[in-house]
């Protein structure tokens, strides 16, 4: 493993807090009438409540977090599905190629599926053994440790594969759509 020093991205500053950041409002979770769903190019589309959300096989993952904004937080346990199951469940077609992510509040964010289908992807319920909090996402959000934080959208409630990438809700306003942390892909 890489010590502390090789982990950090270049002009990112390590914090233990784990600060707050978002666009428009913390949105009010009902289990009762929430849903996840898959969509477009895909031979299986999804609709799962909550709780069937969560008899899904859940995997453990510690990865660090980067912001955008300029700090990172080291060995974050996040507990979830791995897009690799939600993958294997919806069957993409041939033709696809990009996954856009849908948020509550109207935001997205999209990447390349080969990028979400690296292990440490997954769509969190839980951070360091606790339930997600909805200030930091929950209740599911997705981790894409590879990319700076606004790749791993709050709130998620679907996926959508596509052939043709779409511009997400940041993307759209000049920040970067390959968002690398190591090669400060901050902004367009």
């Amino acid at each position: 493993m890489k010590d502390k020093n090789q982990r950090i991205p270049p002009n990112q500053t390590v914090t233990s807090k784990f600060p707050v950041l978002h666009t428009g409002s913390v949105p009010k979770f009902n289990p009762e009438k929430w849903d996840f769903r898959v969509e477009g190019l895909v031979e299986n589309r999804l609709k799962l409540t909550y709780g069937e959300f969560l008899k899904l096989p859940k995997v453990v993952r510690v990865s660090d977090f980067h912001c955008v904004t300029g700090w990172s937080r080291f060995d974050n346990e996040w507990e979830g599905v791995a897009f690799k199951t939600i993958f294997d469940l919806a069957k993409p077609l041939k033709n696809s190629r990009y996954v856009t992510v849908v948020a509550e509040g109207e935001y997205t964010t999209s990447l390349p599926i080969e990028d979400l289908l690296d292990d440490d992807v997954l769509l969190a319920f839980k951070l360091d053994g606790e339930p997600l909090t909805p200030k930091h996402g929950g209740p599911l959000r997705l981790v894409v440790p590879k990319k700076y934080a606004y790749k791993s959208a709050k709130w998620i409630r679907g996926l959508k594969f596509t052939e043709e990438q779409k511009l997400g809700y940041w993307e759209k306003r000049g920040y970067s759509n390959t968002a690398d942390p190591w090669k400060e892909e901050r902004y367009t």
